[in-house]
């Protein structure tokens, strides 16, 4: 592979600008230094309206027209101009000045009255690039790519010195699909200005388009050839070989350039992702050494380079496979670079992600934690140092940095579902449900999301005696999955608690087990359920198995005794209370059932 770095060249592209982006746009002290003033170009008409009187109600209104231009307001210029039009019709700067406003309109109405002016002005003025360049712009928004070629064409017969619009001549070409047209321009272009950038590198991609591979590596050879101190145009040119099957011409090019060169760093990079691409690992981290040592290589480009690294380690995790080297290779990396920039938030951005693809969750927390108290706007890593803080139960933390991010992504669903996982945690039910009614909001187009949201809130709206309002969020979490377990514990077993829609709570705790018949906290909900509906037998049998599995708790114990109490085995019924004691010796209820011998 070849590393992608920020100096990275590529051939230039026909245009990124508008077709009208290299028209001159006249002020009135350009406009009369490049065409004929308007009170010097008075062709008398042969009838008794060029009288001068005429004339100098033309050069009165065209004065106006283009003040009103400057301040761009073109409706009144245009009025302006069309007067001084019909005083004057031969004056060809008044129907270039129309045309220029015309061309500015949207419609293609505008467009086409934009191309009529412009051809009277051509036809009164033929010694005047700029109406030219307007006539090709114009030509070309409408599509008709032959005129505005022969625009252009015929411009640089008529007009010395304009042999620097041959890219754009070719460009045009290109648009319209000619490609033997626009060689041939940019063939008559090296002629003029001799081997240039921008036309080899066209040149080299209409040949690699053609699948004339020897001619586009041919162009390449040239340019470097004629500027073989160039980087960028090695790079580029290697770049071609690698891609048409030529990497041990690339690698060769590359190590002579880095001979002569040896300060080259951007080269030294592009020559270790040839080298991995050969399967060469030794030669490759060699270079790459280099460059981490290299201070005149781009920050952003060693960065990438980690980031790259950081794919490779994370690809291999999800296959299973295990590098040991590489895993040590790029941690040394990411030390020499946090060694050299200990104060670039995204060298510990890059930090965070590396520590986190290789499951070191603290080291991950350190750096992702440097990287926002930087001020980084990375979304990223506020993103997974909350999730991180989630992990390791650092639930202050999270409500403080949750709410922290918040000041910098108000509308981020996932920062609000952080802060009130975090609240609720903490049993602030009133601020988790606030921030988990906010992350629903922003996240219509997620049903999953907001499913799991629903389940949260039905948490939030119970602890806060919202029952209603608890209800309808399970039913809805439920209605997008019926099989949502955790939504059919939770809410089978507060509707025990509050011993309401019983049959309904005894149907979802049984859904429960039977999806998870070995889960011990579901058997557990499931028998308080049964418990809640007196069905004491079957209670007894469930939780029973929730206890043998090995996985009991000082819960399961106590609804055990419960179930023996009711079932008048008080005697086991205490057993198992003490048992719930020695699991949580704060239990103040626990030491009133065995003292008492009975419920509370």
């Amino acid at each position: 592979m070849i590393w992608e770095i920020s100096v990275r060249f590529e051939p230039r592209p026909l245009t990124n600008r508008k077709f009208h982006s290299y028209i001159f746009i006249a002020f009135i002290p350009v406009l009369m230094a490049a065409t004929p003033a308007f009170s010097q170009k008075r062709k008398a008409a042969p009838d008794a309206k060029s009288s001068d009187g005429r004339l100098r109600e033309a050069e009165f209104f065209f004065t106006e027209a283009e003040k009103y231009f400057i301040l761009e307001d073109y409706a009144k210029a245009l009025v302006y101009f069309q007067r001084v039009a019909e005083l004057n019709p031969t004056n060809a700067t008044v129907h270039y000045k129309i045309a220029e406003i015309l061309a500015k309109g949207t419609k293609d109405e505008d467009m086409q009255k934009a191309s009529q002016s412009i051809e009277v002005a051509l036809k009164y003025e033929k010694k005047n690039k700029y109406f030219y360049l307007l006539a090709s712009n114009i030509y070309a928004s409408l599509g008709d790519f032959e005129k505005a070629t022969d625009a252009l064409e015929t411009m640089m017969k008529e007009v010395k010195g304009t042999d620097e619009y041959l890219f754009e001549l070719a460009a045009l070409y290109l648009y319209d699909k000619k490609e033997d047209a626009a060689l041939k321009i940019y063939n008559r272009a090296e002629d003029i200005m001799g081997v240039n950038e921008v036309s080899s590198l066209q040149k080299q991609r209409i040949y690699l388009d053609r699948g004339k591979v020897a001619e586009a590596i041919a162009e390449g050879e040239k340019l470097l050839q004629a500027f073989p101190d160039e980087e960028k145009y090695a790079l580029g040119f290697a770049e071609t070989l690698a891609g048409n099957g030529q990497r041990s011409k690339a690698i060769q090019l590359v190590e002579n350039f880095i001979g002569d060169h040896p300060e080259a760093g951007n080269s030294k990079m592009i020559l270790a992702g040839l080298y991995k691409d050969e399967g060469q690992e030794e030669k490759s981290r060699n270079y790459v050494l280099q460059v981490f040592d290299d201070p005149q290589v781009d920050i952003s480009s060693k960065v990438l380079m980690m980031s790259t690294y950081n794919t490779t380690l994370s690809q291999n995790r999800t296959r299973k496979i295990s590098d040991p080297g590489l895993e040590k290779f790029v941690l040394g990396l990411f030390e020499k670079l946090e060694s050299n920039y200990p104060n670039e938030s995204n060298v510990h951005l890059v930090g965070g992600d590396l520590y986190m693809t290789l499951e070191k969750d603290e080291e991950a927390k350190r750096e992702y934690l440097k990287t926002v108290r930087s001020g980084t706007a990375s979304f990223e890593a506020w993103q997974n140092l909350l999730y991180l803080e989630t992990q390791s139960d650092q639930i202050d933390s999270l409500i403080a940095h949750s709410e922290e991010a918040l000041e910098m992504f108000p509308n981020q669903a996932m920062i609000y579902y952080f802060n009130g996982f975090g609240h609720l945690r903490k049993r602030h039910y009133k601020e988790a449900a606030y921030s988990l009614e906010q992350s629903k909001r922003l996240s219509a187009t997620n049903p999953t999301f907001i499913s799991e949201l629903n389940g949260m809130l039905g948490d939030c709206y119970n602890g806060s005696k919202e029952y209603a309002k608890s209800d309808q969020a399970y039913e809805e979490a439920l209605k997008f999955n019926p099989n949502n377990d955790l939504v059919l514990n939770n809410y089978s077993y507060y509707l025990s608690l509050r011993k309401e829609n019983l049959e309904k709570a005894e149907k979802m705790s049984a859904l429960l087990v039977k999806n998870f018949p070995d889960n011990a906290s579901y058997l557990d909900t499931h028998a308080w359920v049964l418990y809640a509906r007196e069905k004491y037998k079957e209670a007894k049998k469930v939780i029973e198995k929730a206890i043998l599995n090995g996985q009991a708790t000082a819960t399961h114990f106590e609804h055990y005794g419960d179930i023996l109490f009711q079932l008048g085995d008080i005697d086991n019924a205490v057993k198992q209370w003490q048992k719930a004691k020695q699991r949580d010796g704060g239990n103040a209820s626990l030491d009133k059932k065995i003292n008492s011998r009975k419920l509370n």
